[in-house]
């Protein structure tokens, strides 16, 4: 598929749809696309929004065949939904489901009008976002595929096409596509994706951009270091666990002394260990390594973007399985900061393995730190399925990681880690326990988190609730959403 930043008439574009953005009646701007279709087919647009067909209702289409005055087959009133409330984020949404809508329709070829008001670098970047991720489908492993049309061509008109604007339009290129690869691994079965087979993955995403060095460390070389947090959420699998490190180091050395490590969960399957979890719904837990895959996709955009400060990604993969060796509740493991642990629940085995990547990544120079994982239930409960639970010892940090995420549309809801909360993990036992009861779920998993980071300005993002669709949206399928992946990438490049 192709996304082309062109700049003609919007009359003289060939395309099977031309999308025209289309604002509620109140407040609706005087764009030129839109005045464009009134000089020509007035007649039309005046009988569909009298009689309440097209009136610019978000993610709303009515279509003109065979336009008067249009090399376009089918002009499109897409809606954008009120204007002052319009911006990127939702721009990005209203192209991925006109993309959708129109692969349903037969279209092949789609142009989207875009008026001088909207030509920033936000938007174009938006709009090459959007494209890539609508035009996302998960039937990979279906052998007859969904009957609907591929999208092979998508044009953004407009009137000039600056400098500015064709670079932002190829950072959206890259970000979508990154951000559909991070989806393909998080759609990927347990029996498919195992941790193995994830570091074949890693390996083979770095053959195809400059400046990715990778390094895995097996299971002698973790035991070696001393990593038994990690090692005892694999040992009741036969897949062996990984710590996958993916390094960034811009081209010309950063003459700060930052070093941004991205820490994700992978946990390839998840049935919860001893602590079995219920059947209902476990099979959607091949995605409990969305947060690995995430750091894996910012890797990729990070590497053709070239942020000017070095990025290591920690990425620890292993498979939660119940059998013979599996780790029991009760047991007590020796973390490798030496910090002995209490597992209480084997389901909450999440934080077992970022706790010895967050001190791998602190001994290896990390400056500052964001972890992302699929880590609870309890920030579903919390926050649904809208926004990324966030958590953080640095208010600077964290303000510099919510305005990124800001930036790029992924909504993100700061959480308390008060020191009363470290009450819920106390063991007679252990150091610490994995778990601290029913109340405050997510908080205390954070905070357990928090013990290992110590002074490292840190980020905890818990996307248990974004990191899957449990039903189509008009812009996105069922399925993996990638989210993370467009903050972090934002965080690099914009570093401060």
């Amino acid at each position: 598929m192709q996304v082309i930043l062109t700049n003609q008439p919007l009359t003289a574009v060939e395309a099977d749809a031309l999308l025209i953005l289309q604002f509620e009646p109140e407040g609706r701007p005087a764009t030129p696309s839109y005045h464009a279709i009134r000089d020509s087919n007035a007649a039309w647009l005046d009988e569909v929004e009298s009689s309440g067909e097209a009136k610019g209702r978000l993610f709303e289409t009515t279509v003109l065949h065979r336009p008067d005055g249009f090399q376009a087959k089918r002009l499109v009133l897409a809606g954008a939904g009120k204007a002052n409330k319009f911006d990127a984020a939702v721009l990005r949404r209203l192209v991925g489901a006109a993309v959708r809508k129109a692969k349903g329709n037969g279209a092949a070829k789609l142009a989207l009008a875009l008026d001088d008001d909207y030509a920033t670098g936000d938007f174009a970047a938006a709009i090459a976002e959007g494209v890539h991720t609508g035009n996302y489908e998960v039937d990979t492993h279906k052998s007859k595929k969904d009957e609907r049309t591929e999208l092979v061509e998508f044009k953004v008109v407009t009137a000039e096409k600056p400098d500015d604007l064709q670079e932002a339009f190829y950072r959206g290129n890259i970000l979508g596509e990154a951000q559909n690869f991070t989806r393909d691994l998080a759609n990927e079965p347990g029996n498919i994706l195992t941790p193995a087979v994830l570091v074949e993955r890693t390996r083979a995403m770095a053959t195809l951009v400059d400046g990715l060095d990778v390094e895995v460390l097996d299971k002698d070389r973790m035991t070696q270091l001393g990593m038994g947090s990690l090692l005892g959420v694999a040992q009741g699998s036969p897949l062996p666990p990984f710590l996958i490190i993916v390094r960034y180091k811009p081209a010309t050395p950063s003459t700060s002394t930052d070093h941004l490590a991205l820490i994700g969960k992978a946990v390839t399957f998840d049935t919860g260990g001893v602590s079995i979890k219920p059947a209902e719904g476990m099979e959607k837990m091949k995605y409990d390594m969305a947060g690995g895959a995430a750091v894996l996709g910012a890797m990729l955009a990070i590497a053709s973007l070239k942020p000017t400060i070095p990025v290591t990604a920690y990425v620890p993969t292993v498979e939660n399985a119940v059998g013979g060796s599996a780790q029991r509740p009760g047991d007590i493991v020796t973390s490798l900061s030496g910090k002995t642990i209490e597992v209480l629940n084997t389901d909450a085995e999440g934080r077992l393995i970022l706790v010895d990547a967050i001190e791998y990544a602190k001994r290896q120079g990390a400056t500052h730190m964001v972890d992302v994982a699929t880590l609870t239930g309890a920030i579903v409960v919390a926050l649904g399925h809208i926004h990324v639970g966030l958590f953080s010892n640095n208010d600077a940090f964290r303000q510099q990681v919510q305005a990124s995420a800001a930036r790029q549309g992924e909504k993100m809801w700061h959480m308390p880690l008060d020191d009363e909360y470290k009450e819920y993990l106390k063991s007679p036992f252990a150091d610490i326990g994995n778990i601290g009861g029913r109340w405050g779920g997510a908080i205390t998993a954070a905070y357990f988190l928090k013990e290992w980071v110590g002074d490292t300005p840190w980020v905890h993002l818990d996307i248990a609730g974004t990191g899957w669709l449990d039903e189509n949206k008009p812009y996105m399928p069922k399925g993996p959403s990638g989210v993370c992946v467009r903050t972090f990438v934002d965080l690099a490049l914009n570093w401060k």
